[in-house]
């Protein structure tokens, strides 16, 4: 358990799986009310898939939302492995709720070893210390809204703009923020990978909206994500400020792709991410 908020105590509370059989474990989604958040059911399966490897971290993960999850109800996780290799592990992991699949992920571990690197500067951006809170000033943030205001109160994770206050360039392409748990960690790389992962599916869909210019968080019309990948090019860590720079290159057939980067204070590029999220338009009211 962490010595930090309530909110980080419970997301961790909720990483605790019970396993029921070798590769079988059920997790506790806790209650609440509206969809339930995609990101702690992508968290719940790294745990679950982790705790069936006996060496190495998560490196990448490949997943799909099927169906739309709730509170109270367990999740089950259902754990094939699919090879043990020397260096590389392969797991799938399917998640069902009231007995229907609702999200499926293939990821792979490999032990660490010594290779050629390099990487891209990381953007520029000021630092996390006098920065607002993003929902202050994000342009699609419905202040007055019950649901917005209590998902902001409940997130286990701090989240500061890295925008320039201009609010011109806020409309830009590009999304930066600053993410940290809102408290410490265990030294467990899995829990590390899952925190991770259950940030890094905050903020997509919103970063596709700045680029379609669709600034109401509450806008009508369908939105959800569709898929996740992840790429963890250092061993999964974040016990201090993260750089989370996203930006969508295309829109189409109510399908937006969204690609992001996660960088440490001192540069080190070490996640990468892709989701592709349904973003429908209002439909237009019949002549009458």
């Amino acid at each position: 358990m962490s010595s930090g908020s309530r909110q980080l105590n419970e997301l961790l509370k909720s990483l605790e799986l019970d396993q029921l059989d070798r590769d079988l474990f059920l997790g506790d989604v806790g209650k609440g009310e509206g969809r339930l958040f995609g990101g702690l059911v992508l968290a719940q399966c790294i745990v679950a898939t982790s705790r069936t490897v006996e060496s190495g971290s998560i490196h990448s993960l490949h997943s799909y939302f099927l169906r739309p999850g709730s509170h109270g109800p367990p999740i089950r996780y259902v754990v094939q492995r699919i090879r043990d290799g020397r260096t590389f592990t392969t797991r799938d992991v399917v998640a069902y709720q009231a007995g229907e699949a609702i999200f499926q992920m293939s990821c792979s571990f490999s032990r660490p070893e010594e290779g050629m690197d390099h990487q891209q500067p990381m953007p520029e951006a000021p630092g996390p210390e006098k920065m607002p809170d993003w929902d202050f000033v994000r342009p699609d943030a419905p202040r007055d809204n019950e649901r917005f205001q209590r998902w902001r109160r409940e997130r286990p994770i701090e989240v500061r703009s890295a925008d320039p206050k201009d609010p011109a360039a806020m409309e830009r392409e590009l999304r930066q923020v600053w993410i940290k748990p809102k408290g410490v960690l265990p030294e467990d790389p899995a829990v590390h990978a899952a925190v991770m992962a259950y940030s890094s599916d905050m903020g997509l869909i919103s970063t596709a909206r700045h680029a379609l210019k669709m600034m109401r968080f509450d806008a009508p019309g369908a939105a959800a994500s569709l898929d996740h990948a992840i790429w963890f090019h250092h061993q999964p860590r974040i016990d201090d400020w993260l750089l989370y720079s996203s930006h969508s290159p295309i829109a189409h057939a109510a399908r937006a792709l969204i690609h992001g980067q996660m960088h440490r204070r001192d540069g080190t590029h070490v996640l990468s991410v892709t989701q592709e999220g349904l973003i429908r338009a209002p439909r237009q009211e019949a002549a009458g």
